[in-house]
């Protein structure tokens, strides 16, 4: 018997099995609707060997793709180069390379720099033209740097001085000896700077500063040039110029003073000799005219007159 309790029919497992079937295929139905075309198939508990080659390769790609990211020029070079050599065989010596037409910037300007770049300097200007140009452009050249160390053979050096110097004011207000410090009595000097460079021989006008004793150096075979300011000049002149003037208009101001005196004095005298006088006519009138009547005046006729002009004519 089947089941619990005698009651149980013989095609219960048919019915059973028949609906287990369709389950599976209503199941089966569902997951071909419910697929998308980019998906993969379903594989079972272990995974194909070559389904797990896949994604193992796909993980290393990614970590090396992101070390590589990480590292910088030098060091994905080496790493290239050790691998070679682990699987190909080889010396690390076969690849290294001959340093020695190696250049760096500051060997290029060195070739190409000028101390004064012409027209004709800048007619071909290939890359290393331009670059040592460009350096050229941030020096500052009102005042020059010296190298006196050879001044007995009278051989010197010169080079404008860079934006460090200037804010240091090394060439200005400090001696412009490249081995001098000094920042007292400092005084100007225009060199005429006789130079080769590429060759070519050029000349240019160059201002020193330099303290007592580099400026000895500076002239120990003959004497150059020195600049004085235009404003000590202009200065003293403008002074000498204030003191004439003020001498000037002092000793005019005293001539005015005398000359005021003296008319002052004169006027005063005429003052008093006048009052003397109108005193005198006044006590004369008062006199005269308490002694009598005044006298008669005789007139003279027009006749009488011309008869005298004409005697005194002829006399």
């Amino acid at each position: 018997m089947h089941g619990h309790g005698g009651y149980d029919s013989d095609f219960s497992d048919d019915e059973q099995s028949g609906e287990s079937s369709k389950r599976k295929q209503k199941s089966v139905e569902d997951d071909l609707l419910l697929k998308k075309p980019f998906q993969k198939e379903k594989h079972g508990k272990v995974a194909h060997k070559q389904v797990a080659a896949e994604l193992l390769d796909r993980e290393e790609a990614k970590n090396r793709r992101f070390h590589l990211i990480a590292m910088d020029a030098y060091q994905r070079h080496t790493k290239f180069v050790n691998d070679y050599i682990l699987y190909y065989g080889g010396k690390k010596e076969d690849f290294r390379r001959l340093g020695e037409n190696d250049k760096t910037d500051l060997d290029v300007i060195r070739e190409n720099h000028r101390f004064l770049w012409n027209e004709e300097d800048e007619a071909e200007m290939t890359w290393e033209k331009r670059l040592a140009k460009k350096y050229y452009d941030k020096l500052f050249k009102e005042y020059c740097i010296a190298d006196l160390s050879r001044y007995k053979e009278n051989k010197f050096g010169f080079r404008w001085r860079v934006e460090k110097e200037v804010i240091s004011g090394k060439g200005q207000f400090f001696c412009g000896n490249k081995y001098c410090d000094i920042k007292e009595g400092l005084r100007s000097w225009e060199v005429n700077f006789g130079y080769i460079e590429h060759g070519e021989k050029r000349n240019a006008l160059v201002k020193l500063r330099l303290c007592q004793e580099c400026s000895s150096q500076l002239n120990f075979h003959h004497r150059r040039k020195e600049i004085k300011s235009r404003k000590r000049k202009a200065k003293k002149k403008k002074d000498c110029d204030e003191l004439s003037h003020k001498k000037s208009r002092l000793s005019c101001a005293e001539e005015d003073n005398k000359k005021k005196h003296k008319e002052h004095l004169s006027t005063k005298k005429s003052e008093d000799s006048m009052n003397r006088s109108s005193d005198d006519e006044e006590n004369t009138t008062e006199s005269e005219l308490w002694k009598g009547p005044l006298p008669e005046t005789d007139e003279k006729s027009q006749e009488e007159e011309f008869d005298e002009y004409f005697q005194d004519l002829f006399l």
